[in-house]
Parts: structure tokens; sequence; C-alpha cells
């Protein structure tokens, strides 16, 4: 097993020295999705949510969650991000949400692509809950990432896949 990156020699969690990294530009995509009921799509779609605009205000805070993701995740390094977006649209079984994140750093930006997938899709569910309690959080993910040492991924779709 090679050296975990985040381990000092005494074993105890630290954060990784990344200055002596190269500073690239960095770019990383992730989703989710919120699967609901079919009435509960059919009230989004026809905005009649008790509080509102679902995609709209999910895409504002999954954009607020990217740049908060170091206060968020203990050993996440403060990116200057240079792009945020986030996605939100309905399918038949709920909402798919995209999130991208971009940087010029010595470290990726998957954790704040994730984290503003994963807040996207709580906001989703925050202003449908009373509609729906029994919606699902599902396939927060990693579909694509560029720049650094590791290079380009991108998920195949056999993936993890069920």
């Amino acid at each position: 097993m090679s050296k975990l990156s985040h381990m000092d020699a005494e074993g105890r969690v630290a954060m990784v020295d990344t200055s002596a990294k190269e500073t690239t530009a960095r770019r990383a995509v992730a989703s989710a999705r919120v699967l609901m009921s079919a009435e509960t799509v059919e009230a989004v779609r026809a905005h009649r949510t008790p509080k509102g605009d679902p995609l709209e205000t999910a895409r504002l805070a999954g954009i607020m969650a990217a740049k908060r993701t170091a206060d968020l995740i203990p050993l996440c390094h403060p990116l200057a991000l240079t792009h945020v977006e986030v996605r939100a649209h309905m399918e038949d079984a709920g909402v798919y949400i995209e999130a991208e994140a971009a940087t010029r750093a010595g470290t990726g930006v998957e954790m704040e692509a994730l984290t503003a997938a994963a807040v996207a899709a709580l906001t989703v569910y925050d202003m449908c809950k009373a509609l729906d309690k029994a919606m699902t959080i599902t396939e927060v993910r990693l579909e694509r990432k560029t720049g650094g040492k590791s290079g380009v991924y991108e998920r195949r779709k056999s993936e993890n896949e069920g």
C-alpha cells in the first residue's frame, strides 16, 4: 500500500503541503440526482412549490457552497475559484444537478464541484420537503476532472452503476 497523502510520519491526519506542486488550470464536474414522486416532479415543473423555485435556489446554493468547501471539509485547501457553475434540470424521476468548478492552483477542485452538487441537491430537498419527505438524494459523484499531475479523469458509463 502506498503512503497515505494526508497522514504525517506519526500517523496523524495532516494537510498536504502543496507549495511545491505546479500551478495549473484545473477543472472538475460533479453531479447528483434528487429522486422524487411524480406529483412532486409535476409541482416543480408547474412552479407550485411552497418555498419558490427549487432549481434556481439550488443553483445559487451550490455556487455558494463551492466557495466555502474548505470551511466544511477539514483537509481541503482554500482555493481561489475562477469559475463555478451549477446547472439543475428536471427529469422524469426528479432533478439532475451538474456542478462545475475551475481554478489555477497547485491542487484540484474535485471537492468544490462535489460540494456544490451535494448542497444543491440538499437545497432541492429543503425546497420540496413539504411536498415529499421520501425524496432521495443519490449518485453524488465526480464526472470528470482535468489538470494536475493525475491528468484527465472521465467517468465511464459502467463505473459504479447498479
